[in-house]
C-alpha cells in the first residue's frame, strides 16, 4: 500500500537537464550499458524531480547507490560537464582547490 501511495505522489514528468519534459517513457532504458553524459544527467533530474527513487533508479538499471550518489555530487559541483569521465580528475582537483579557500 505504501508502494501504491508513492506512485500515486510522483509527477507524470518532470523537466530534464536541457529543459526537456522527462517521462519514465523517455528516461535512457533499463539495459543502457553506453552512459554518456546526457543519460546520466537525465537520470539524476528523473530523482531529484521525485519521479523515481534512487533504489528504482539503481534496480532498474543496475547502479550501486554509491555510483549513482557519484553522478549526483558531480552534477552538484560542476554541472553536467562534471560527469565526463574524461574530466573526473579534472573536476575532482579544481573542487578541492575551491574548499580550501
Amino acid at each position: 500500500m505504501i508502494e501504491q501511495q508513492q506512485q500515486q505522489s510522483r509527477p507524470a514528468k518532470v523537466i530534464g537537464p536541457l529543459g526537456e519534459p522527462l517521462t519514465l517513457d523517455s528516461l535512457p532504458p533499463p539495459n543502457t550499458t553506453r552512459w554518456v553524459v546526457r543519460r546520466k544527467a537525465e537520470v539524476v533530474a528523473a530523482v531529484n524531480g521525485g519521479l523515481l527513487s534512487v533504489d528504482d533508479v539503481c534496480a532498474r538499471y543496475g547502479l550501486t547507490v554509491e555510483e549513482f550518489a557519484g553522478w549526483q555530487r558531480a552534477i552538484d559541483r560542476s554541472g553536467m560537464p562534471g560527469l565526463r569521465v574524461t574530466r573526473i580528475q579534472h573536476y575532482k582537483s579544481l573542487y578541492e582547490r575551491q574548499q580550501k579557500f
